[in-house]
């Protein structure tokens, strides 16, 4: 979540009049985040979160995502959901972009999670997984190896001035990537972008997963290995066994992982963490500074691409 474009308080007004949502008494912008443009929103009704979609959000995508969130939360996931206007639309137009407003969900996402919220996290992924199987949309990921390439050569230029050498790195594991991409996978719905800043928990239990903004059709397998990226290392850099272990038991306690998917799991979190350090490097050399928003640092994946290349097996992360 971020804000990008900004958001007068009339302009919210008229957007407001197409809904049934009560008198606005807060509205306020949120800085997490990097893609789109998101305000916490209250009412005398209830509480609420606009977004504004921005950078790479396609407008022909959002029936995908918006309709994903809808399935889920009717099998029990505990997702936003998009709000129906007067005249049963989900989504509209404000300050010049497509917008929509989504139920606000209790809880907090935890900046040091522990080994008990990365065993929590992989039920829940798993249990989205299971959810997503009998969604019948469809959404090719654009940020998988085609869009690593194009990210790549976006950056190219001036990648060595945010860490020298990381442009002949990402090279040179594009090409590794694209030689032994693992294929024929189980596929299915994913998030693609579960970092414990997407994941809400409440009492110690998660009460919340966000941002579906990244969601597609790819491997299952594929958005484990994103969470293993996000959950599972420490500030030093280190990557933790024990959180590993504890993530991909809580996945497999509701969805076995294939023989072929543990075989791959080195590979596919070299895949995730090359498609996190180049659109961290993509907004860090490319950065509004108009925008409220903070960039990610690029280099924390660095590290964690140049790990992965040291992987031979899936039990080298806790399987």
């Amino acid at each position: 979540m971020a804000v990008y474009t900004d958001v007068s308080f009339e302009e919210l007004e008229t957007f407001l009049a197409g809904y049934d949502l009560g008198e606005p008494h807060v509205f306020k912008g949120i800085a997490e985040g990097v893609s789109n443009s998101n305000y916490y929103l209250q009412t005398d009704k209830s509480s609420y979160i606009l977004t504004l979609y921005e950078m790479r959000v396609e407008i022909e995508d959002l029936p995908f995502y918006l309709g994903l969130m809808e399935h889920l939360a009717r099998a029990g996931i505990p997702c936003p959901t998009p709000l129906h206007t007067k005249s049963g639309a989900v989504t509209g137009m404000l300050n010049g972009r497509a917008a929509a407003i989504l139920t606000f969900l209790e809880g907090v996402s935890l900046r040091r999670p522990t080994t008990d919220h990365c065993h929590r996290a992989g039920l829940a992924l798993a249990d989205l997984h299971r959810a997503g199987a009998s969604f019948k949309g469809a959404r090719k990921n654009a940020l998988g190896p085609e869009g690593w390439r194009k990210l790549a050569d976006d950056c190219a230029k001036d990648a060595d001035s945010v860490s020298e050498g990381v442009h002949a790195l990402v090279e040179e594991e594009l090409a590794a990537l694209q030689a032994a991409w693992p294929q024929n996978l189980p596929q299915g719905v994913i998030h693609a972008d579960l970092f414990p800043d997407n994941v809400l928990f409440l009492n110690d239990r998660v009460s919340g997963l966000i941002d579906f903004y990244f969601a597609c059709n790819d491997s299952l397998a594929y958005d484990l290995a994103v969470m293993l990226n996000a959950w599972c290392f420490e500030t030093d850099g280190a990557y933790n066994m024990t959180k590993g272990r504890a993530l991909i038991a809580g996945y497999q306690s509701k969805r076995s992982l294939l023989p072929e998917e543990k075989a791959a799991l080195p590979l596919l979190c070299r895949g995730a963490a090359i498609r996190f350090l180049l659109t961290r490097l993509y907004d860090w050399i490319h950065h509004n500074p108009g925008a409220l928003v903070r960039p990610k640092d690029p280099r924390e994946y660095i590290r964690k691409l140049r790990f992965h290349r040291t992987m031979k097996t899936g039990e080298a992360y806790g399987l």
